[in-house]
Parts: structure tokens; C-alpha cells; sequence
């Protein structure tokens, strides 16, 4: 018997107000990712059937056509096996809900949800060295607002390791300066998590407080207009001030500092402090503390402390000398 064809956009919309926006509470940035991957997948489908999206049947998105999106990503418009993965993993999703709502699909759903990651070379994770870090909170201007702003908000970004939707959603009633100095975030997953503060942080963040708000805004660090910064607007004076920052440091050139280079060098600073893994997980907001594993894996300066307190080998350099005429003439060629 054939199941009965089942409306894609009814499904696609009960998936994101239901499940995702009252079920799930999802993030404005899920929201946003997952929206992006369909609006891709629709218009590759309605390419290849000269189908309008609204028209869709369920069953039109069956594993050979993802399979074949997902392909079209990559060669098309050049995306990584990481970004790959994300689209798939939007996909997923949905098709995981679908199969709650039309189980007479079962089979064509877990075909979809067969549909394998790609692997992918993972880089060790970049960071900033402590002259590096000088150089960065030293250039800018701190005579004009935006100077002392930018200052401020790269001294709590490197300091706390907040991610940088938690860094421009802060508001000035998130930071307590008196005894138990911390700033207090809502971070992934809707967490709420409070970190300490350094007194360097504490006496420029006091500094920073007493400046009158623009436009009387509650923002920490606000825009121009008194609004949240956006995070192209983080990543623009990240780039600027680096830029400024490698002429008194040059290494800083060599490296592709974003906002997310900040976070991992509070990371690695509270690992060569000696500060224990499932801390520093907790101080990031990590789900797992084998998240933390990254940053042992990039700190070379561990290993060769460890290496060297290993014995050496013994081992005599040699020659190397054919035991042959004829292998010496078949090396030669």
C-alpha cells in the first residue's frame, strides 16, 4: 500500500514553531543555522524538479536527493566537510521529528538518517601567547570612547573566555565588582554560568561602569547607537586592532586571530597554570570535559616538559652503505 503524500511545508513549519521554538527552546543562532540549511535544500529541490517549495511532497526529499545537495554544497559553493556535517546535522534533525509524525515514511526516513558524516582533518587549536596578548589589549586608543570600549571588552573577552554572542549580550547589571567580582552570562544550551574576575579586569571594568550609558543603554559594550554589537561587528575591531598590534608584535600577522582565537587563549592560559581539565571546562561552559582535550593536544610546551623527563635513547647515527652493486645501481635511478 502507498502511504498517503504528506505536505513537506506543514511538516517543515510545525518543525520549527513546535519542536524547535516551544519544545526545544532553541537558540536564536540554532534557529538561524537550521533556517539557512532548508532554504538551501529548497531551492536545490526546486531546481532540479521545477517544483515550487510550498508544493513539495515529503516524500520529494528522499537520501539520493540530500545525498546529491550535500554534494552540490561542496562543489558548487566550495563549503568544508565541517559545514557539510552542520547541514547535515540540520537535516537530521528534522527528519528525527519526522518520524514521529509520518511513521507511514519510516523506511525513507532512515535512509536519510543513514546518510554518513564526513570525516575531516582536525587543526590544532590557535592561540595567542602572553606578549601577543599585550600587544593586542595595548592598541587601542583609549582617549576616545571607542577605544576604551574596545579595550574593555577584549580584556573581559581574553580574561573570561565568554563565546561572542555571550560577550555582546552582556548587560551592565551582569558584572558585580565588590567582593566575589564576577560576571554573570547565559551561555549555550541556555546555562547560566557566573566567572570570576581578575583585579586588572575588576579596576578597568569599574573605570569602564562609571562612564555615562550611550543613549541610556543597558548593553555592557554597545554599539554606536546604544544596541548589541553584532558578531561581524566583534570580529571588524578584532581585525582592526590586530593589525594595529603587529607592528610592536609581528607574530601577531602570521596568525588568523578571530573572536574565537580569544576564548581558546584563556583556555590554554588556565591549562599552563595548572588549572585541572573539568575547571576549565566548567569555567568555558563546556557540556563535556573531553572538550578540553583540544587544548592539551595544542600545547606544545607540555609535551616537551614531559619529554623531558624521559630517558633518552639510546641511539648511534649510521651510514647508510647498499649491501649490494646491483641494489646501489637500482637506488641511483
Amino acid at each position: 500500500m502507498t502511504p498517503p503524500s504528506a505536505t513537506l511545508a506543514g511538516l517543515l513549519e510545525r518543525f520549527f514553531t513546535q519542536r524547535l521554538l516551544q519544545q526545544r527552546q532553541a537558540s536564536p543562532h540554532t534557529i538561524s543555522s537550521y533556517r539557512d540549511t532548508f532554504r538551501l535544500l529548497l531551492r536545490f529541490v526546486q531546481q532540479q524538479l521545477h517544483t515550487p517549495p510550498a508544493r513539495l511532497a515529503f516524500a520529494e526529499l528522499d537520501a539520493p536527493r540530500i545525498a546529491a545537495f550535500l554534494d552540490d554544497l561542496e562543489v558548487r559553493r566550495g563549503i568544508t566537510a565541517r559545514t557539510r556535517n552542520l547541514r547535515l546535522t540540520a537535516i537530521r534533525s528534522f527528519f528525527h521529528y519526522a518520524a514521529y509524525e509520518e511513521p507511514c515514511h519510516a523506511a525513507q526516513i532512515q535512509r536519510v538518517l543513514a546518510i554518513p558524516g564526513k570525516r575531516h582533518t582536525r587543526a590544532l587549536v590557535s592561540f595567542l601567547t602572553r606578549p601577543e596578548i599585550d600587544a593586542l589589549l595595548a592598541a587601542p586608543d583609549q582617549r576616545s570612547w571607542f577605544g576604551r570600549r574596545d579595550h574593555a571588552l577584549l580584556l573581559v573577552a581574553v580574561q573570561t573566555g565568554l563565546r561572542v554572542s555571550e560577550l555582546t549580550g552582556l548587560q551592565r547589571g551582569d558584572v558585580v565588582v565588590s567582593a566575589g567580582a564576577h560576571v554573570r552570562c547565559l551561555g549555550k544550551g541556555r546555562k547560566e554560568r557566573c566567572t570570576p574576575l581578575t583585579k586588572t579586569t575588576v579596576t578597568m571594568l569599574t573605570a569602564w561602569l562609571r562612564e555615562p550609558a550611550r543613549r541610556q543603554t543597558a548593553m555592557l559594550f554597545p554599539n554606536a547607537q546604544g544596541g548589541r554589537l553584532s558578531a561581524d561587528s566583534v570580529a571588524d575591531l578584532l581585525a582592526k586592532h590586530v593589525a594595529h598590534a603587529a607592528h610592536m608584535c609581528p607574530s601577531l600577522g602570521r596568525k588568523k586571530v578571530t573572536p574565537h582565537v580569544l576564548r581558546h587563549t584563556t583556555a590554554m592560559e588556565l591549562l599552563q597554570a595548572g588549572v585541572d581539565r573539568a575547571v576549565i571546562a566548567l569555567w568555558l561552559g563546556h557540556e563535556s570535559v573531553e572538550t578540553t582535550q583540544i587544548y592539551l593536544e595544542a600545547d606544545l610546551a607540555m609535551k616537551e616538559a614531559a619529554l623531558a623527563k624521559t630517558t633518552p635513547l639510546d641511539a648511534r647515527p649510521g651510514r647508510f652503505r647498499a649491501d649490494d652493486a646491483l641494489l646501489a645501481f637500482l637506488n641511483q635511478l
